[in-house]
């Protein structure tokens, strides 16, 4: 069952598939996102939108049309739930209360922000997969989100790694049961999480650091918990073979992504065939998770105050 870049794809049944929606200020990446949602159907959309910040002129304004505009262009039949925050949480607290709220309501479900562009067999290949690994205690995570350089690794339509990619994505009632947001257990848990989370140097540095951070209250996101958990009750994160969401979000105005000539930035997303081949044996693949130990894991503090650098000075330039 292979990509095709260029198909286009024909669902064969109707997605069953409720989908949680996170949305905030920014209507035009919010309306491209929300037309891949119509035309897929879900039978249930949840919208969680946070409220605007009181000294960000205008942000009112802009809260207010993506909340009316998605309201009014529900043009499915569908069970429509909203949790429009009258105040502003943050991205820790307004994502992760959101997914929670969505988890009250859901024993399954796929979940997406208003930056991550999914193509049409993103909800399906979530729905298959949640449906065949609901009751597989140890498979903690479906992420969108392929690497092409990962496609050889790959004997199945997908393979499994230990670390979550949250552009787009899908998971169950009894992982996120489990969730903590201020993981309070890392202090006691830290040592033996670090020793055993890979035999890469950079790798365990770069995860004392975040982690250490999120338990300081020093970011403010809500993703990185998610990782802890997974890696701490060692989870199994299902990778597909091929991009399925492309991350639009790039630019200054982003909160995590500011470098709009990221190369991951407003990548291709292909298709799959259905129904899906899926592999042999329900292992992480070690081949996949040295590449995002020799890959992913730099110093993002580091480079991103030097991007921001450079962003200001070439501003200056232009001024």
């Amino acid at each position: 069952m292979t990509e095709n870049f260029n198909l286009e794809f024909a669902p064969h049944s109707a997605l069953n598939t409720a989908v949680l929606f996170l949305v905030f200020n920014r209507f035009e990446l919010t309306a491209k996102v929300f037309k891949t949602i119509q035309k897929a159907r879900p039978p249930r959309l949840y919208i969680a939108s946070d409220g605007f910040r009181e000294n960000v002129v205008g942000e009112k304004e802009n809260v207010d049309h993506i909340r009316k505009f998605l309201m009014e262009n529900i043009n499915w039949d569908c069970e429509v739930f909203t949790l429009f925050r009258k105040k502003n949480l943050g991205c820790k607290y307004a994502v992760s209360g959101a997914i929670a709220w969505f988890f009250k309501n859901e024993e399954m479900g796929i979940i997406l922000e208003d930056d991550c562009l999914p193509s049409q067999s993103f909800f399906w290949y979530c729905e298959e997969l949640l449906d065949k690994y609901k009751d597989i205690e140890d498979v903690y995570f479906i992420s969108g989100t392929g690497e092409p350089q990962l496609a050889n690794e790959m004997n199945a339509d997908y393979s499994f790694t230990k670390y979550s990619f949250v552009w787009g994505w899908a998971s169950w009632k009894r992982v996120w049961d489990k969730y903590d947001v201020e993981i309070l257990d890392w202090k006691e848990n830290k040592k033996y999480i670090i020793s055993n989370i890979s035999d890469n140097n950079r790798t365990q540095r770069y995860w004392e650091r975040v982690l250490q951070q999120v338990y300081d209250s020093k970011i403010d996101t809500w993703d990185y918990q998610l990782s802890y958990l997974i890696i701490k009750n060692f989870g199994k994160c299902i990778i597909p073979k091929i991009n399925l969401v492309s991350n639009i979000g790039f630019g200054e105005n982003a909160t995590h992504t500011p470098n709009i000539n990221d190369e991951n930035a407003n990548r291709i997303t292909g298709t799959f065939k259905f129904p899906l081949k899926h592999p042999d044996k329900k292992i992480i693949n070690i081949e996949i998770d040295k590449y995002f130990d020799q890959n992913l894991f730099l110093d993002r503090s580091i480079i991103s105050r030097i991007i921001r650098k450079l962003l200001i000075i070439f501003k200056k330039n232009l001024n």
